[in-house]
């Protein structure tokens, strides 16, 4: 009797612990721009989006609450503006760049250039 291989996945492989995110066909515009329309979340799309990596959320240093940042972390990842996966006790994430251009081609880039506009306008914290 042969025992079958696992089959290769295409995503990297998580511990234990996995955490929901829509199929790129779920991904709603409306979600979306709500993600966006937060300054801390703005950030973190951001910081991601200049990035080639991952990057833990530690890495972030948003002045608020640990608990409101989760909050923040978690509204991105359920309206797939990102994507996070467990490497050991490290939750990292990475911006769904790839979906969000297929589904809303443009989006993305215009919002990114109209937060850099608007942060050399009102000068000040990003977001």
């Amino acid at each position: 009797m042969s025992r079958s291989q696992p089959q290769a996945s295409s995503q990297p492989q998580a511990s234990g612990r996995s955490l929901e995110h829509p199929r790129r066909e779920a991904i709603r515009l409306e979600d979306v721009l709500h993600a966006l329309s937060d300054p801390m979340r703005m950030r973190v799309v951001r910081t991601l989006a200049e990035e080639t990596c991952e990057l833990s959320c530690s890495v972030f240093d948003l002045p608020v609450s640990k608990s409101t940042t989760t909050h923040h972390f978690r509204v991105l990842r359920e309206c797939g503006v990102i994507h996070q996966i467990y490497r050991g006790t490290a939750k990292m994430n990475a911006l769904r760049r790839d979906d969000l251009d297929a589904l809303f081609p443009g989006l993305l880039d215009r919002v990114l250039a109209a937060a850099a506009l608007q942060e050399g306008r009102l000068g000040g914290d990003r977001g």
